[in-house]
């Protein structure tokens, strides 16, 4: 399952793989500006292949 997320602080979209359907306290860094924040808040959609 791959989703599009979107960082709270720059805005900036990416993907992320998620190998497993919970998302209960999963974090992901951003890749453009360091911070951290939960996934399940900050979803955009489900990305199909």
């Amino acid at each position: 399952m791959i989703l599009l997320l979107k960082c709270p602080r720059c805005k900036n979209n990416m993907k992320y793989q998620a190998k497993q359907q919970i998302l209960t306290g999963k974090r992901k860094t951003c890749v453009y500006c360091g911070r951290s924040f939960k996934i399940g808040e900050n979803v955009l959609k489900k990305v199909d292949k």
